[in-house]
């Protein structure tokens, strides 16, 4: 059994009780007790609040600055909460999950850039779409320190929305060892789109 995906599923799930603010009278106590899992994730308010990340990204200057009235116009409601809020989308509940193309390009779901091809994906079992690359230039990193740990969180380099985290030496026969864990909401996917560099090398912050 591979525990990097386990741990990073408990934790996305168990992000589900943190970032709720204590309320403001004693009539909205009722509103903070725990539901039970399988309920969550069927609730848009509630999804919110699974796997939501801090970082630096939203100080950082992407190529595509539209505010979030714009982004509000152009994305559905869970498209911005897991693009613009850094949200994470419930396990195995993503349309590019068990999405196995050969040829095709994954593009961001907000701006369009081009960010996988169909052949970085591989099976993980992770709940979510798993890449072992990226094209070039296409996705930047940075530190996520939610949780109590240090994760590294990947955004789309022109919008700087919301892809999910990276993680490395788990194992997988890849030949990077790593594992780009990304929201299928965070996706389009076209089996006609060109693939496009972007920059030399992938961007590290």
């Amino acid at each position: 059994m591979r525990f990097g995906p386990f741990l990073s599923t408990l934790l996305h799930t168990f992000s589900n009780f943190t970032r709720i603010r204590a309320p403001s009278s004693p009539t909205r106590i009722a509103a903070l007790r725990p539901l039970p899992l399988r309920s969550m994730s069927g609730i848009p308010f509630l999804g919110a609040l699974f796997g939501s990340s801090s970082s630096n990204s939203t100080k950082m200057s992407y190529p595509d600055q539209r505010p979030d009235s714009e982004w509000r116009a152009v994305l559905n409601k869970e498209q911005f909460r897991v693009l613009r809020e850094k949200g994470t989308e419930p396990p195995g509940s993503g349309k590019f999950d068990k999405h196995s193309p050969e040829e095709g390009v994954y593009t961001c779901a907000g701006c369009h850039a081009p960010l996988y091809k169909a052949n970085h994906k591989f099976k993980s079992g992770c709940g979510w779409p798993a890449y072992f690359d990226s094209i070039p230039g296409a996705v930047t990193r940075h530190e996520d320190r939610t949780l109590g740990m240090t994760r590294i969180e990947i955004v789309c380099s022109n919008c700087g929305g919301h892809l999910g985290h990276v993680f490395k030496g788990e194992g997988y026969a890849t030949p990077t060892d790593e594992r780009h864990c990304v929201n299928s909401v965070s996706l389009n996917f076209s089996i006609d789109d060109k693939v496009v560099d972007i920059g030399s090398k992938e961007s590290k912050v």
